[in-house]
């Protein structure tokens, strides 16, 4: 079926939108407000796009479902542009229902990690804290803020990475074993996720090997 998003709402847009674009990867974003206090949200509008220098994008919405539930900035874009740090805390299936509780409509100033239970660890090289659970925390410094329309598309730079070192098969080398981490992804619905643990390998093939197996 066709659907034309010029003629359609916003709300149905989304809809459609988030049925469809799935598994979304799904990572918290840690932020301090002016009083020191931490804030934290779960997003699946979120990934990486760029590797050098190491860029993460997050798509930050008004309040509500699609930004359909008034015109005010989510705490984590304020806290964002007054500070210009945030830290990326994805999150496994150990940590589900924990980020469950933090994506709840809490009114500024509550401690979304308290509430969860979720332990605040200091980072490296910025002031906002990360999240001792998860399995991989990027501490990101602002790199640029891109209005599109009823969002705003935050670009970060990576200055520092955690990895669980359970979750590292060798450090010098850097292999990560990835499986490990146990991450979810968001699916549709609003309440669908997917594990990660249903893979199937696929090695990348050549022209030469494509036109040997079409016989050309």
């Amino acid at each position: 079926m066709l659907f034309d998003f010029e003629a359609m709402p916003k709300k149905d847009r989304y809809k459609l939108v988030v049925a469809s674009v799935v598994p979304r990867p799904i990572a918290w974003i840690v932020t301090l407000d002016a009083n020191g206090v931490a804030n934290a949200a779960p997003f699946s509008f979120f990934n990486v796009l760029a590797s050098d220098p190491v860029i993460l994008g997050i798509g930050v919405g008004l309040r509500g479902v699609g930004g359909e539930e008034g015109e005010d900035r989510k705490d984590t874009m304020v806290n964002i542009q007054a500070t210009g740090e945030f830290t990326v805390c994805l999150v496994n299936e150990a940590t589900a229902e924990a980020m469950n509780v933090t994506g709840a409509d809490f009114p500024p100033g509550i401690d979304e990690l308290d509430q969860a239970g979720l332990t605040k660890s200091p980072s490296a090289k910025i002031r906002v804290p990360r999240i001792a659970e998860s399995p991989v925390a990027m501490e990101c410094v602002l790199h640029q803020v891109v209005p599109l329309g009823g969002h705003n598309l935050v670009l970060g730079r990576v200055v520092a990475v955690h990895i669980d070192d359970e979750c590292m098969l060798d450090a010098k080398r850097l292999y990560v074993d990835t499986p490990k981490l146990g991450l979810i992804g968001r699916m549709h619905g609003s309440g669908w996720y997917a594990r990660t643990t249903d893979r199937f390998d696929m090695p990348r093939v050549t022209p030469e090997s494509v036109a040997a197996r079409r016989g050309g």
